[in-house]
C-alpha cells in the first residue's frame, strides 16, 4: 500500500451502500454548535449513486429537526462529480487522494470542502462556508453501517 492513498476509495461504486453520519456544524458567528445524527445511503442509478442523507439534527435550543439531502454522485474521467437532486453541478473530487479538495461559489457565498480518505472505509468532509449570512465549519464523518 501506498502511503497517505487509501485502499478502495478509488472508484464511485466503494461507496455504495450505507454509511453512518455523524456531523458538527460550528457557527463561528454565532458561537453555536449544532449536530446531525444520521445514515446516508448510496443507491445505483443508471447514471450513477444517488445519495440520500437522513438524520436528526440537534439545534442549540435543544430542539431536534429531521434533515434530508439529496445528491447525484457520478465518475468521470476518475473523479467523482456530485450534483444537486435538480441536475445542476455541485462540485467534483479525486477519490483516488488521501485528501481531496473542492470549491462551489453560489453567490454570493463560498463553499470549500476536503474530503480525508487516509483512514478509508471511514472517511469524512470538511466544509468552511462564508458570505454575508454564513460563517461555518461542518465536519461530517462516515462509517459503513454494516461496521457501526
Amino acid at each position: 500500500m501506498q502511503r497517505g492513498v487509501p485502499q478502495g476509495a478509488r472508484r464511485l461504486g466503494d461507496f455504495q451502500g450505507r454509511w453512518r453520519l455523524e456531523r458538527e456544524i460550528k457557527d463561528l458567528a454565532a458561537g453555536e454548535i449544532m449536530r446531525l445524527s444520521g445514515e446516508v445511503a448510496f443507491a445505483p442509478r443508471a447514471d450513477g449513486l444517488s445519495y440520500e442523507e437522513r438524520g436528526v439534527l440537534s439545534l442549540p435550543d435543544g430542539r431536534a429537526l429531521t434533515a434530508v439531502r439529496r445528491y447525484l454522485w457520478r465518475e468521470e474521467g476518475g473523479r467523482i462529480v456530485v450534483h444537486f437532486d435538480d441536475g445542476r453541478f455541485f462540485h467534483s473530487f479525486d477519490p483516488g487522494a488521501a485528501s481531496a479538495e473542492a470549491a462551489h461559489f453560489c453567490d454570493p457565498d463560498d463553499y470549500e470542502v476536503r474530503y480525508d480518505f487516509s483512514s478509508w472505509p471511514e472517511w469524512s468532509s470538511r466544509w468552511r462556508v462564508r458570505g454575508p449570512r454564513k460563517d461555518y465549519v461542518m465536519v461530517s464523518r462516515y462509517r459503513s453501517a454494516l461496521r457501526s
